[in-house]
């Protein structure tokens, strides 16, 4: 369904925004491995780099209004990116998209792949954005003083993120986005993480 890298970054962006500075959770540490929220047979396949858009504050809120909704579809859908979904969900997922701005639930997906590229690289103790292998290395950190995780868990999570680390995310072609998504961080973080709790 949504590619590997999509995943991870969409992965990184949700465990960044949920680490504290004294721990990480192993859910966060092992957020990276999830398929993100909303994956459906109109997401590009597993080889196809994400197509990078210059965000439009509509885009932003037509995210924010449809992401309850698409959350409540996604539990639906296959995990198994190789079962076909059931044509009904495919279905009110685009209608959902069309409701809130979209032109199709292709469109709303590639407006969630851009957010969380950049959502992947701000500091969520700071809000301020920097770099998705900043926050990573922060998060590995955070893991690495965990004294309170088991250390398979541990070793599972720092495993998982170094790997992310060996496959960094592509540079921000739209630096326009960066202030953007920071304008709307706070609705931004609540509304995807909701995503992922459930």
């Amino acid at each position: 369904m949504r590619d590997i890298f999509r995943t991870t970054v969409i992965g990184i962006a949700v465990a960044g925004l949920t680490l504290s500075a004294a721990a990480l959770s192993v859910g966060d540490a092992l957020a990276q491995a999830k398929p993100a929220p909303g994956a459906a047979e109109a997401a590009p396949s597993d080889d196809a780099p994400i197509k990078q858009i210059a965000l439009t504050e509509k885009q932003i809120e037509g995210v924010l209004a449809a992401q309850k909704e698409m959350d409540a579809l996604d539990d639906k859908l296959p995990d198994n990116p190789d079962v076909k979904p059931d044509p009904k969900i495919v279905a009110q997922l685009d209608a959902i998209a069309k409701k809130s701005g979209f032109a199709s639930y292709d469109e709303y997906n590639n407006v969630i792949d851009n957010i969380g590229l950049v959502l992947g690289g701000f500091d969520p103790a700071t809000k301020k954005y920097i770099g998705a292998e900043a926050v990573l290395k922060q998060q590995i950190a955070a893991v690495q003083a965990d004294t309170k995780m088991p250390s398979k868990e541990k070793k599972q999570a720092l495993d998982e993120m170094d790997a992310a680390l060996k496959t960094p995310a592509p540079v921000i072609e739209n630096k326009g986005n960066i202030d953007l998504v920071a304008k709307y961080y706070d609705k931004l973080a609540e509304a995807l993480s909701e995503g992922e709790d459930e």
